[in-house]
C-alpha cells in the first residue's frame, strides 16, 4: 500500500511539473501563411506579426547566415540572432515562428549581441 502511495505521489509530481515548463520555442520556417504575407514588408529589417493565438512569425531581414535561439532573463524573452559570413548580396528573408509562455512579459531581440528595436509589430 505504501509503494502505491509513493508511485501515486511520483506520477502526480511529474504531472504538475509537465504543467508548469514553459511553452517558448523557436522553429525556423520558409514562410509566413499566406493569409499574413501581405503584412511582411521586404524593406524592414525586423518585423513581428502575432497570430492571434500565443505565438509571433518574426521575419528578420539579412544578408549573411542566421543562427537563432531564446533565451530568458525573468519575466524577459531574449530572441538572440547570430549573423555571419555578411556580404553585399541579396537580402535574405529568415522567418520563424516564436511561442512565449505566460511567464514571458516582455521580448527583446539581439543581433550578435547587440538590443535592435522591431521596425514594424503587427498584431492579428
Amino acid at each position: 500500500m505504501l509503494k502505491k502511495i509513493v508511485v501515486l505521489g511520483i506520477l502526480m509530481l511529474f504531472i504538475l511539473s509537465a504543467c508548469n515548463s514553459s511553452t517558448m520555442s523557436i522553429k525556423e520556417i520558409e514562410n509566413v501563411p499566406k493569409d499574413l504575407q501581405e503584412y511582411v514588408n521586404s524593406s524592414l529589417r525586423l518585423q513581428s506579426i502575432n497570430d492571434g493565438e500565443k505565438g509571433y512569425y518574426i521575419i528578420f531581414h539579412s544578408t549573411g547566415e542566421v543562427e537563432a535561439y531564446l533565451e530568458t532573463q525573468g519575466d524577459k524573452l531574449n530572441i538572440m540572432f547570430n549573423e555571419t559570413n555578411l556580404k553585399d548580396e541579396v537580402i535574405k528573408q529568415n522567418t520563424y515562428y516564436v511561442t512565449t509562455g505566460p511567464e514571458h512579459e516582455m521580448i527583446d531581440v539581439l543581433v550578435n549581441g547587440e538590443s535592435i528595436p522591431f521596425d514594424n509589430m503587427t498584431v492579428q
